[in-house]
């Protein structure tokens, strides 16, 4: 499944009639490029999940940077790195079976 489709799903999935009033997901433009995406976990199944953070540096345009901040999954990335970012999120979600 495309991740702009899987991302879809996981945010339908946890729209409760609060959560995504408070919560959910944001997707922005750096000005360096690229992209940050904020997914607030808070009220989800992963809000006590543990993620170890990913650092990828290929070139100066080409990198990205995933953690999780209170309680929310930050990532950074270059700026063809959106997609990427997003598969990172999936793959952890996927890998704990719980979506």
């Amino acid at each position: 499944m495309d991740v702009m489709k899987w991302i879809e799903d996981w945010f339908s999935e946890n729209c409760d009639g609060n959560w995504e009033h408070s919560q959910g997901i944001k997707i922005s433009t750096l000005d360096n490029p690229g992209w940050s995406v904020s997914i607030n976990l808070e009220g989800t199944s992963l809000e006590s999940e543990t993620f170890t953070p990913v650092i990828i540096e290929r070139s100066e345009t080409d990198w990205v940077q995933c953690n999780i901040q209170e309680m929310t999954f930050k990532g950074y990335g270059g700026i063809h790195n959106l997609n990427e970012l997003l598969i990172i999120f999936r793959q952890w979600t996927e890998s704990l079976e719980i979506s």
